[in-house]
């Protein structure tokens, strides 16, 4: 039942998607997009009312007395934020930090329905400790129960501390009383109000779709106006080509003040999804290989593995944060072995979603990726010394 839910759900939100993005025609794809446009202005009005309610203080942030850094973007999905939010932990902790993820955990197994229903209509609040998907020694939740990005990033990420809740006031206090965390990393946390102290707020713009098409949600992809970038006290513009003055430009007029980084997704190793066993970036040179991912914008994982060689032969593309079973890995399989694929490839996000499989005509390798800097190396490295010594 579980299943057949989550397949309708990602089938309406590819639909969606699909429409947004213009890729749908016909009068009903069109009136669809004009219901979607007068929402999102609907939305728009939410947006800036809850946002004057935190500047007037009717609505309350809370301080817990420590370094809070919130990284998000002002699209919905697809900027690289997760390797951004590693690179930052890693170099905080390597200063001396001792650094918490905070993540709502998206699409992370629920608490019991009984439970919220019966909180609800009590009207009382969750005591529920957050979920520990790292101690910062041991891994102790699965991606399902977790969420693929905070279990990647405890995997990633061996000595720093994972936690699960959507009120991050109560796990950010869980992460300062039990571990004795002295910053907290929050992972798509630019639109978390409720959180501020000593804050620094850290967005990221893609390259390619720096503002989305242009629209607020649920008409486009943007969470918030471009205008709201005036907030940022950093901005990282991820995928950078090299060529950004047109961008630099638009940011500019929204926040001249802000540093800015440009940076690059750089692909590291190849590691087998089931064995961990890791093989360098020449696997790929001259060989066929298929692809499967469940992400966001699977054409730049497609595109990396044409640049590092490849022969793409097969591809099969799932809505984002889709959780696989083992016949559709079974299906990748075959289609790609009567396209004489030799290897299949995946994102290391989605190989945390993999069920285990009894067949392995294909080996199976995600491809380790991490951020580099291109530009404003100075700036981050700025950032990171005012969150430690300030």
């Amino acid at each position: 039942m579980r299943d057949t839910i989550r397949a309708w759900t990602e089938a309406f939100e590819t639909f969606v998607l699909e429409v947004i993005l213009e890729e749908r025609r016909g009068k009903a794809a069109d009136l669809v997009r004009l219901i979607l446009f007068v929402l999102s202005k609907v939305f728009l009005l939410i947006v800036k009312l809850r946002r004057f309610l935190y500047n007037v203080r009717i609505l309350r942030d809370s301080t817990l007395g420590v370094q809070v850094i919130a990284i998000g973007n002002i699209t919905v999905g697809g900027t690289g934020k997760t390797p951004v939010v590693e690179k930052f932990a890693r170099e905080l902790q390597n200063q001396g930090r001792t650094v918490a993820i905070l993540s709502r955990g998206y699409r992370s197994k629920p608490p019991p329905l009984s439970k919220r229903l019966l909180d609800r209509i009590l009207l009382r609040s969750d005591t529920t400790p957050p979920r520990v998907v790292s101690d910062g020694k041991s891994l102790l939740l699965d991606s399902e129960t977790a969420g693929d990005e905070p279990y990647m990033l405890a995997s990633n990420l061996k000595d720093v501390v994972v936690l699960v809740d959507k009120d991050r006031v109560k796990s950010g206090r869980y992460a300062i009383e039990k571990f004795g965390c002295d910053t907290l990393l929050l992972d798509d946390g630019f639109q978390y109000w409720k959180l501020a102290g000593r804050r620094r707020d850290i967005v990221l713009i893609d390259c390619q779709a720096p503002f989305g098409n242009e629209y607020l949600l649920p008409r486009g992809t943007l969470r918030e106006p471009g205008s709201h970038l005036a907030r940022a006290s950093t901005i990282f513009i991820t995928k950078s080509d090299g060529n950004t003055a047109r961008l630099r430009a638009r940011i500019a007029k929204h926040n001249s003040t802000a540093g800015i980084i440009e940076c690059v997704h750089q692909p590291l190793y190849f590691e087998d999804v089931f064995t961990g066993e890791r093989h360098d970036l020449d696997l790929l040179k001259g060989k066929k290989v298929a692809a499967l991912s469940g992400i966001a914008q699977p054409e730049s994982f497609e595109n990396s593995l044409l640049k590092l060689g490849a022969d793409l032969v097969y591809s099969k593309r799932f809505a984002d944060h889709h959780r696989f079973t083992q016949q559709e890995i079974l299906n990748a399989v075959n289609r790609g072995k009567k396209r004489q694929a030799q290897i299949i490839l995946t994102t290391q996000k989605d190989a945390v979603r993999f069920p285990k499989i009894d067949r392995r005509d294909l080996p199976f390798y995600f491809m380790r990726v991490e951020i580099k800097i291109v530009t404003g190396a100075k700036d981050f490295n700025d950032c990171v010394r005012q969150i430690c010594f300030r």
